[in-house]
């Protein structure tokens, strides 16, 4: 049985990579899940042993690390634009736990040579800064332009340093946008792509901070947890130690997300969005990117929707209340 640890794992896309585990396991193995985060769902909740915590307490990281996990997901993180209003706090729960447990897991490495854990963290499109091409390339230039993109840049690096010394096996996945987001909104300045489709297809209304000729960089929560097993049993030998990945997703504007919610549920439902513009959402938002060439993550395996109205369905498949 794989023993397996999920940082974050009381969120949405920790509950659906548990509900998968659960499933399917890894490689054809029954999981042992550990799920830990500061909360987790009171009523539906994927099946594990539930560990409360804050990763930004002391001790904490290192309390896990010495439990000698074999897999590690680290999904847990404050998110983009708490990150940016809270300067202190971002830097807190999104860079220096990861030092932590990066430090932990080489004190049990170098006791015991032979533990080497698989760790995936979840990395994020923001790592990288404009001034953009038309696609970024798996070469493009991480410059980050928010303290979030920073944050996950720094873990990248350290992830990388510390699996090319051998302590760990490790590995970054820059998600796309992950939508639709099933639940109440958030607090990242992306959380509007999601609640202009989720709202409305609920009967609520829905407030558009932006322009809808914005284009952004999308992906399900389906996809998500599929994205997170892959990178789980991959022969990361196949990374040449370039380990943070771009991963595949669906490029697409305002508009276009909004058409095809038009042709999933109809013009009342499109109806329920409301353009409210808010500048400091914009602001964030442009210097985000727009679309990207992963040739590399699909040359080893990973997959994503191929279009806006496939993420719609998914949502409605598995999240809509009915």
């Amino acid at each position: 049985m794989t023993k397996v640890l999920i940082l974050g794992g009381g969120g949405m896309v920790g509950q659906k990579l548990a509900h998968r585990l659960n499933v399917d396991g890894l490689n054809g193995r029954p999981c042992d899940i550990t799920l830990h985060d500061i909360a987790f769902p009171t009523q539906g909740g994927a099946k594990g042993a539930r560990r409360l915590g804050n990763l930004a307490d002391a001790g904490q990281m290192e309390v896990l690390a010495a439990e000698k996990f074999d897999v590690i997901f680290h999904l847990a993180s404050i998110v983009s634009g708490e990150a940016e209003t809270d300067f202190e706090k971002g830097w807190q729960v999104n860079m220096f736990p990861t030092w932590r447990l990066l430090e932990g897991l080489r004190a049990e490495h170098e006791a015991d040579p032979s533990y080497v854990p698989r760790m995936v963290f979840t990395s994020s499109i923001a790592v990288f800064g404009g001034p953009y091409p038309d696609k970024i390339s798996d070469t493009f230039l991480s410059a980050p332009q928010t303290s979030y993109g920073a944050q996950k840049s720094i873990c990248e690096t350290m992830i990388s340093d510390f699996s090319r010394k051998g302590f760990i096996d490790g590995m970054s996945i820059r998600l796309p946008t992950i939508c639709v987001r099933p639940g109440k909104a958030n607090l990242a300045a992306s959380s509007f792509f999601s609640g202009i489709i989720r709202e409305p297809l609920n009967g609520m209304e829905a407030l558009l901070p932006v322009p809808d000729t914005v284009r952004h960089w999308h992906a399900s929560p389906r996809a998500a947890a599929r994205f997170l097993t892959h990178a789980a049993t991959l022969d990361t030998a196949r990374l040449e130690g370039r380990r943070a990945l771009n991963l595949p997703g669906v490029s697409c504007t305002v508009a276009e997300q909004i058409e095809a919610l038009r042709q999933a549920a109809g013009n009342d439902v499109v109806r329920l969005i409301k353009p409210e513009p808010n500048g400091a959402i914009m602001k964030i938002v442009q210097g985000w990117p727009r679309n990207f060439d992963p040739q590399r993550a699909i040359s080893l395996g990973f997959e994503a929707e191929k279009n806006f109205g496939e993420i719609i369905q998914v949502y409605l498949e598995d999240d809509l209340k009915t």
